[in-house]
């Protein structure tokens, strides 16, 4: 019997200056996205990060008072490796972020701050795909990050937002969501794919907490088997994934 005909992904569209990333921890977009991330500042276009936590429940063997402040270090010299300048962090408490109009209002206050027409998060379904489950973490920052491009727009939902000097922004055309089970469009990830891979060795203390393997080779070998995975239903090249909403 033939095998199924593979599906491929669409490109992602590129017709935007400004994009916001808009995740739960530190190395959340490191973990695949960066590579696109490069892409984009090497063309020319605006990225800027906005963290809900500063991932100091991440580590074990470290207090959160002690590891907070090295993993926000970590992610801002991730971020330079691929030419992202401004991180933000939004103060959530790591581990027991709560969906909620606190959050949706603290996401809607970025978009209106950054005012960027491409917004990134990461996977707010339930699981990775099939059995693998996905942290309440990730889920809330990712729905409420769906939801806050619209509140973003809304002047009667925050009304304070306003009145703060944050007038309403609808310019958000697309959320792209990496990480998804359920993936639409791809962006080719051969020019960036060494600096993600510089990127993500930043957070240097989180991997070696977390692996026993050599930090570089665990890095590469988890974003190059990632992006050759994708390549395949994208033309042979190596690809970063998202599934695209549009606003």
């Amino acid at each position: 019997m033939s095998e199924p005909k593979i599906t491929q992904f669409q490109p992602l569209p590129d017709d935007w200056q400004r994009a916001l990333a808009v995740v739960a921890h530190p190395d959340d977009l490191e973990y695949g996205c960066s590579a696109a991330v490069a892409a984009w500042t090497d063309a020319g276009r605006e990225v800027a990060y906005v963290l809900a936590t500063r991932g100091e429940a991440g580590i074990d063997t470290l207090d959160p008072a002690a590891c907070g402040p090295l993993r926000e270090r970590e992610q801002r010299a991730s971020a330079a490796v691929v030419g992202v300048t401004t991180v933000e962090f939004l103060g959530h408490r790591d581990g027991v972020v709560e969906y909620g109009p606190a959050l949706r209002r603290d996401i809607a206050a970025a978009i209106r701050r950054h005012r960027p027409e491409l917004v990134i998060t990461l996977n707010h379904r339930d699981t990775w795909g099939g059995t693998a489950w996905n942290t309440p973490d990730h889920v809330a920052v990712g729905r409420a990050t769906l939801d806050a491009t619209a509140d973003a727009g809304n002047r009667w939902i925050f009304p304070e937002l306003a009145e703060q000097g944050l007038e309403p922004w609808n310019g958000v055309r697309w959320v792209a969501v990496a990480g998804s089970s359920s993936p639409t469009h791809a962006v080719d990830a051969t020019a960036g794919l060494e600096r993600a891979v510089r990127s993500l060795l930043e957070h240097r203390t989180y991997i070696e907490a977390l692996t026993e393997q050599e930090p570089e080779t665990y890095a590469r070998d988890f974003l190059t088997t990632t992006a050759t995975a994708t390549g395949e239903r994208f033309g042979g090249k190596p690809a970063v994934a998202f599934e695209l909403f549009s606003v």
